[in-house]
């Protein structure tokens, strides 16, 4: 489902609560739907915000520089902006920084920790997709103390080459469990954190 599948969702007049649906006939279509309404009735995009405010580390997947564009994942921890957007706070030594200063396209793949351990193919978990930018000089200091909250541990990392970078959600593929997958709007990703 989502970019090229021929599925795109749109916000429904406003709502955060639920997503709709344009299907083009691809042969999946039927299931496609009926994963759609299976996370809608799971909470569609609040389990994304949920997993963002309440996972404290992710993976972040970017587009290697030095690799010829392969993917590159790796772990890291995150906050969440007054918007309610991934902040990450990145060395610029690291692999993924360097890749996202040539690409700034990125995907964070956040998943509930505690139902992993269980059983992870029933875990909730999604794939926000953005841009990753450097904080602005005006969101510093309250990037700053959210992401100290979170990781109070970080404090000495800001004195060294470690920056404040936020991922702009652009859109979100949920998975809520069985049956239950589809792609939202980043804007009903988004929210006050």
């Amino acid at each position: 489902m989502g970019p090229g599948s021929g599925v795109r969702v749109r916000s429904s007049s406003g709502s955060r609560s639920k997503a709709r649906t344009t299907v083009a006939s691809d042969g999946n279509s039927g299931a496609e739907r009926e994963a759609q309404k299976g996370l809608e009735a799971r909470g569609g995009a609040q389990l994304a915000r949920d997993l963002l405010r309440n996972e404290r580390a992710a993976v972040l997947a970017t587009s290697s520089a030095s690799r010829g564009g392969h993917p590159f994942a790796s772990l890291v921890p995150f906050a969440l902006s007054s918007e309610g957007e991934p902040l990450l706070l990145l060395s610029a030594l690291a692999e993924h920084t360097r890749n996202l200063s040539a690409d700034p396209r990125a995907c964070l793949h956040v998943h509930d920790a505690a139902a992993v351990a269980k059983d992870p193919r029933t875990a909730a978990r999604a794939a926000i997709l953005g841009r990753v930018r450097r904080v602005r000089a005006e969101e510093e200091a309250d990037a700053r103390a959210r992401y100290l909250a979170r990781h109070p541990g970080a404090r000495g990392l800001l004195g060294l080459d470690f920056a404040l970078h936020v991922l702009a959600i652009e859109e979100a593929q949920i998975v809520g469990g069985f049956a239950a997958a589809g792609w939202v709007p980043g804007a009903d990703v988004r929210g006050p954190a």
